[in-house]
């Protein structure tokens, strides 16, 4: 009969002249085990006796006598059980670890940009504390629990990736000003060592004479570094990871693709009589401004479903068709080039265009953009004009096979009717990869995106 119980045991041949009983408890928890009738506890000193055996206990198990293989094997699963803990707890349980959290599935590492607070400060939960800059994007690592900041374990500068901690954060005040107080301590009792390690040291520079006679290692640093010599007035500073993922993809697209641009030029009196007649009413109807870009993506939109090519891209030896046509809008911030998505742009009207630009552009500029946001994008708009270019050649951005280029607006004598009027005009470039574009597509794309902007009424019709 099954039972909780305690039995004592009684060797008939003693193995050391003695009865004994198991005085361990059964299980290190407070669970209740169970044991059958002819299964014996052993004790623990035994075990140092009797080779090979050993007892094991677990939870809501039975407890019996097994070989020491079986027993290891049976190990495992609690092993595992008693590692598992909080994420961002420490053993003490007052002091939490604020760690680099999850950047995206296509981000390893990043860089430790900036603490956004010091050693002693206050947070609150989800608390910005520090930012992290990555190839993308930059992320804030956010305070795990509310208290102090003991500490910073991370230095700026260094490169993290997710789960590394960078800060050690106290719930209460009491545990953030008592390891202070055992750093100086340890300080002063470190010296001693030192001193002792110093004199066994002293054989070491003997072995390092012949070393320094190795040329090499000073000729590759050397090479590596820029050949520019140092200036007056100059100041050096390093790339950010964001500027160095910009340059890496266009030199990588122009290594790439064959590139070539053809241009086009657009008389904007029309979409520019169209904004300023309907703005007012669009402005009250969907609390958002009428502008010019939404009108070029809808003409893009159009263009891409006249000639798909121009959405597709080359893939190894096949060629890969969209059925969707996701607009990227390049948006220029003091940090970088970032190029936010639209997506599924070819079912969205004039006001959820305006809606989806305005939102992706301020989250670009105020560095809270997300890496899915930036993701994919089948073809891209990059407007110029809005810091007075007038011309361009605007290079593909990868995986993508064109780029259409907006620019400044300018008035020029135009001939209308027989007759030489200014006309508000703007030149419009499209950069494209040759190996899958030919020129008729390409400028019928262009032509398209002409007649649409300049008689937005085609759209209406589909004409």
């Amino acid at each position: 009969m099954l039972g909780v119980f305690r039995r004592r045991v009684v060797t008939e041949t003693s193995i050391l002249g003695k009865s004994w009983r198991a005085t361990r408890p059964v299980a290190s928890t407070t669970t209740t085990c169970f044991a059958s009738e002819g299964e014996t506890l052993l004790p623990s000193g035994i075990i140092g006796s009797v080779r090979g055996i050993c007892h094991v206990a677990q939870p809501g198990g039975a407890v019996n006598i097994r070989p020491l293989r079986e027993v290891m094997t049976t190990l495992q699963p609690c092993v595992s059980m008693q590692m598992q803990s909080r994420m961002f707890s420490s053993d003490s349980g007052d002091l939490v670890d604020a760690v680099v959290p999850f950047m995206g599935e296509s981000i390893s590492d990043g860089t430790l940009a900036a603490f956004l607070k010091k050693p002693g400060d206050r947070v609150e939960i989800d608390e910005p504390i520090a930012q992290v800059e990555t190839d993308k994007v930059t992320i804030d690592v956010a305070s795990p629990e509310a208290g102090i900041i003991q500490e910073f374990v991370a230095k700026e500068g260094d490169t993290v990736e997710p789960g590394t901690k960078i800060a050690i954060i106290s719930k209460s005040a009491e545990g953030a000003a008592a390891p202070p107080k055992k750093a100086p301590e340890e300080s002063v009792s470190k010296p001693p060592p030192p001193a002792a390690e110093k004199v066994e040291e002293k054989p070491a520079p003997v072995a390092e004479k012949p070393k320094p006679s190795s040329p090499p290692p000073p000729s590759r640093t050397s090479a590596s570094e820029p050949q520019l010599p140092p200036k007056e007035r100059e100041r050096r500073v390093p790339m950010t990871r964001l500027r160095k993922r910009v340059a890496t993809r266009l030199k990588d697209s122009q290594n790439t693709f064959a590139l070539l641009t053809t241009f086009n030029e657009v008389d904007m009196t029309n979409l520019m009589k169209l904004r300023s007649e309907y703005k007012d009413a669009f402005l009250e109807k969907h609390g958002v401004k009428l502008g010019l870009m939404s009108g070029f993506v809808k003409a893009a939109v159009s263009g891409l479903q006249n000639q798909p090519i121009i959405n597709a891209v080359i893939d190894g030896d096949d060629i890969i068709y969209r059925d969707y046509i996701d607009i990227s809008i390049a948006v220029g911030t003091p940090k970088g080039l970032v190029v936010p998505v639209i997506r599924n742009a070819e079912k969205m009207n004039f006001a959820e265009i305006e809606k989806e630009i305005n939102t992706l552009a301020k989250k670009a500029v105020n560095g809270t953009i997300s890496i899915d946001e930036m993701a994919g994008g089948s073809f891209t708009i990059s407007n110029g004009g809005v810091y007075g270019s007038l011309l361009s050649t605007p290079i593909i951005n990868p995986p993508q096979s064109a780029i259409l280029g907006m620019h400044s607006i300018v008035s020029r004598p135009m001939v209308v009717g027989g007759s030489i009027v200014p006309r508000p005009m703007m030149y419009i470039a499209l950069t494209y990869d040759h190996r899958l574009i030919d020129g008729r597509e390409a400028v019928f794309f262009l032509r398209r995106i002409k007649d649409v902007v300049e008689d937005p009424r085609r759209l209406l019709l589909d004409i």
